[in-house]
């Protein structure tokens, strides 16, 4: 691996660390880094799982001592989501690009007209239960085995469900967000390890990146309030937006720093 490849792996990672703590998509990033270097998509996918790990947990640890995650509400959402998961990392073999992105552009144009139209609701300071329907729990699930399939995007499809069904301002949000992918990634971690599909030296080092962006963002979240987290995470969306319809190329721009 060159000096570059493991500069930019660090610097990438608490770019995407930041970017996935305070609202999504940073996975786009790594994957389009992973596969400039050349891994193929499975191996990118699989590799991607242990950043994710180490940033959600990093996140989930700030979240707690800060009194904004209420563990019980998190653990119930998480059961469907890593159910939904081990099934979603089993089927990972192959990833439907046409089908992929008709379904992630359409939820993030909604978010999009959410996030510019809608009001800030008041943020809520401290963790406290949530209002959990059974409705949820299918909705969980269906996330948890998109997040074992493909990953990219899965910040913002937990967003809209918790932002939207269960009422929550956009930070109480992303804190329920950061510890369900937290508690259900390992299955899906272990599924790929098992299927000899990571890359660990290039995983650690961009996870590593990770860390430090997750508690970069979550000191951040805590401290500028809802409407920062909020706009945000709508200037995160639109460059997602441009590079999934190809009007610029991530992983092209990426290939030319290696």
């Amino acid at each position: 691996m060159s000096i570059n490849e493991i500069v930019l792996l660090l610097v990438s990672g608490v770019i995407v660390g930041i970017i996935n703590t305070l609202g999504g998509g940073g996975s786009v990033i790594t994957m389009s880094l992973f596969m400039a270097m050349g891994m193929p998509i499975g191996l990118a996918n699989g590799t991607n799982r242990i950043a994710v790990l180490l940033q959600n947990f990093s996140a989930t640890i700030a979240f707690l001592r800060k009194g904004m995650l209420h563990l019980r509400s998190g653990v119930l959402l998480s059961i469907p989501a890593i159910v939904g998961n081990i099934f979603g990392a089993l089927v990972a073999t192959e990833v439907s690009e046409s089908v992929f992105k008709i379904c992630l552009s359409a939820v993030l144009v909604i978010i999009l007209i959410y996030l510019i139209m809608g009001k800030d609701k008041q943020q809520v300071t401290g963790g406290h239960g949530l209002k959990i329907k059974w409705w949820h729990y299918v909705w969980f699930f269906i996330i948890g085995f998109y997040g074992g399939y493909v990953y990219i995007g899965l910040g913002f499809l937990i967003l809209a469900i918790t932002v939207w069904s269960m009422d929550l301002d956009i930070v109480t949000a992303n804190v329920i967000k950061g510890f369900v992918i937290f508690l259900s990634t390992p299955f899906a971690l272990a599924v790929f390890i098992y299927n000899g599909q990571v890359a660990w030296m290039a995983g650690l080092l961009h996870g590593a990146g990770n860390i430090l962006g997750a508690v970069m963002a979550s000191h951040w979240a805590m401290n500028w309030g809802v409407k920062f987290v909020r706009w945000f995470t709508l200037f995160i969306i639109v460059v997602f937006f441009v590079d999934l319809m190809g009007w610029i190329s991530l992983q092209t721009m990426l290939s030319h720093l290696l």
